[in-house]
């Protein structure tokens, strides 16, 4: 289990862009079963490696929560934020 926000959204903007990266190449070989393989398997991980972040570090978007009272979403720093430089 990854306990660091920052080291979760890397993990998560890699596999973000591994996901656009075979959702573009699955447009013009819609037939590779392997690539479809590995693009399932990559959406699997990201969906729980963002469960784990929201859930850890709070939400992502602005559409991926239920907001309790008061509006909580400007309370935190942005999920790039966090850290700092």
């Amino acid at each position: 289990m990854i306990e660091n926000c920052q080291e979760l959204l890397r993990r998560i903007q890699i596999l973000d862009f591994n996901i656009i990266d075979l959702h573009l190449y699955l447009d013009t070989h819609p037939y590779d079963q392997r690539a479809i393989n590995i693009y399932n398997n990559y959406v699997r991980q990201v969906l729980m490696l963002k469960q784990q972040y929201q859930h850890m570090c709070g939400p992502l978007t602005a559409n991926s929560f239920i907001s309790g009272y008061p509006w909580p979403w400007i309370n935190e720093p942005w999920p790039w934020e966090r850290g700092g430089n």
